[in-house]
């Protein structure tokens, strides 16, 4: 019996279906959730999730967050996630560029500022990096199985 799944940015449903594993990157380390996992309240780092289904992978970025987990559920919480096989790499490398260069020109005078910038860069590598590593020629393009 698979476990549903389901992650939410603040903006859509990024990926709602069924899981026979779901590998998070937790903040204490990488954790894997099968169905009737016992309950549990944790924080994400940024990181790839992967998602196993009926020997099927699936991939996504997380840019931190909250993952609720109960015995017959996932829900991930966090403020950015992306499907891997949607990474738009020149817009990624365009944003690591462009956070690179405001970072080089000193702090900005606003805290805030400073910090989403960073935070854009970091995500941005993220992005990259995910795709480098899961998405490539000879992965094959499989997209959500929604239910």
């Amino acid at each position: 019996m698979p476990i549903r799944f389901e992650i939410v940015s603040q903006d859509r449903m990024v990926f709602e279906g069924d899981a026979d594993i779901v590998i998070l990157p937790g903040s204490e380390g990488e954790m894997g959730i099968l169905p009737n996992h016992a309950p549990l309240l944790s924080t994400l780092n940024y990181g790839v999730m992967k998602v196993r289904f009926q020997g099927r992978e699936l991939y996504f970025t997380v840019a931190g967050g909250i993952v609720d987990v109960q015995p017959d559920r996932v829900v991930v919480l966090t403020d950015a996630a992306e499907d891997i096989e949607e990474i738009d790499v020149q817009r990624a490398e365009e944003a690591k560029r462009r956070a690179e260069e405001l970072l080089k020109a000193g702090p900005p005078p606003d805290t805030d500022e400073y910090l989403a910038i960073e935070a854009a860069l970091k995500r941005s590598k993220l992005r990259l990096e995910a795709v480098k590593k899961y998405r490539g020629p000879s992965m094959p393009s499989y997209h959500r199985h929604e239910s």
